[in-house]
This record gives structure tokens, sequence and C-alpha cells, in this order.
């Protein structure tokens, strides 16, 4: 699939931390309860951290006690791309960003008392956050 935003293996590797690459660019998942955007509880904007694309607004995210960040609804439809994934002997719903390609996470339809039930477990490594104020 060809995406706007569309570098070479090496680009990304130059462009990115170890960890981050890992995660965005080969499918790793960041260990539970890790990450530095899990508390996060400021106002604001959740972006791809490699390519800036707007993914989730602060009002959409809520504790799901699972490790990661999670959120009940990207800030649009059109900002992420659900794949089938069947790895790990398990059929999940992997959550890419749809301007660069980049795992961002999977979704869960087990989000229970969101509008939405869904669940959006996003590894942390793989958003940026702009604080409105």
């Amino acid at each position: 699939m060809t995406y706007e935003v569309n570098k070479s293996d090496a680009e990304w590797r130059e462009n990115l931390p170890a960890d981050q690459y890992a995660v965005l660019r080969e499918a790793a998942t960041e260990r539970p309860w890790t990450g530095e955007l899990l508390d996060e509880a400021r106002s604001g904007l959740y972006t791809c951290a490699a390519c800036g694309n707007e993914l989730f607004k602060s009002g959409t995210k809520f504790d799901s006690g699972c490790g990661w960040p999670s959120f009940y609804e990207s800030v649009d439809p059109e900002a992420v791309q659900l794949i089938e994934d069947k790895s790990l002997g398990m059929v999940r719903t992997e959550v890419r960003c749809a301007k660069c390609g980049s795992h961002l996470g999977h979704v869960f339809d087990d989000g229970f008392g969101t509008p939405t039930g869904d669940r959006y477990c996003m590894n942390s490594l793989a958003l940026g956050f702009t604080p409105s104020e």
C-alpha cells in the first residue's frame, strides 16, 4: 500500500529512536504499564510519533486497566487503518496510521462503558502528544 508519507526502511531507522522504530515499523509492543502517555490526563491531541498525523482527542481517552493508553474512537475514521492480524495464534485488529502506515496498536470491541464499545489500545511509543494549553 502507498501512503502519503513514504520513506525507505533506512530513512525510518535514521529518523526514529530504536525503541520507536521497533514499535512503529516492526509492530513490536512496549511492555504494559511503562508508557509515558499511559497516565497523561491533560487535554490535548494525540498524534502519530512517526509522521504527526492527528489520531485521538484526549476526551476519548479512558482508563481501561490494560496497561496501555486506551481510546474509544479516533479523531476521524480516515486517520487510522484497520488490518486483520492473525499473529500470536489469534485474530485481532491491528491499528496503523493511515498517513504513514506505522503500527500503533490494536483495537478491541470490548470497551465496556464507552460510547462506541471500542478500545483502541495504543503503544505510548507510537504516539506524540500536544497539550491544548
